[in-house]
């Protein structure tokens, strides 16, 4: 069996490095605000709600930034395919978590900040330029 290992970027140089961070910096920022303006629980609530948002998106970039390359088009579908469901599932078992272990918990505040760090994905290819890659 001759399986051909490909040269892999370490996460901090994919390009997707700057939005996680964009994200868990969003995510920090709008809880210290819950924090100072609501209380404790709405401050933790919101950090968990961006936790909910990041960790899967961290998983994510993991598995679909895996492979490069022309010869590995098959490779690289099949990982942002298993990254997506992997997404999926560890997103609804996060919630599910929060929701039956974290009392007392601030719903509003969990959906808010999973939500605006959510976002953040949408609009940081706007504000973030790539480099090019270079292993």
């Amino acid at each position: 069996m001759n399986v051909r290992m490909q040269k892999r970027l370490p996460l901090h140089r994919l390009p997707v490095f700057q939005i996680l961070i964009a994200q868990l910096v969003v995510a920090i920022l709008i809880s210290a605000a819950l924090l100072i303006w609501l209380g404790w629980s709405s401050g933790y609530s919101g950090f968990l709600g961006g936790a909910i948002a990041w960790l899967p998106n961290l998983y994510f970039a993991r598995k679909a930034f895996r492979y490069s390359g022309a010869r590995a088009a098959r490779d690289i579908l099949k990982s942002f395919y298993a990254g997506e469901a992997g997404k999926f599932v560890l997103t609804a078992a996060l919630f599910a978590l929060v929701f039956a272990g974290v009392k007392p918990l601030d719903a509003r505040s969990v959906f808010v900040v999973f939500i605006l760090t959510q976002v953040v994905s949408w609009f940081a290819p706007l504000l973030i330029k790539a480099k090019p890659l270079r292993p």
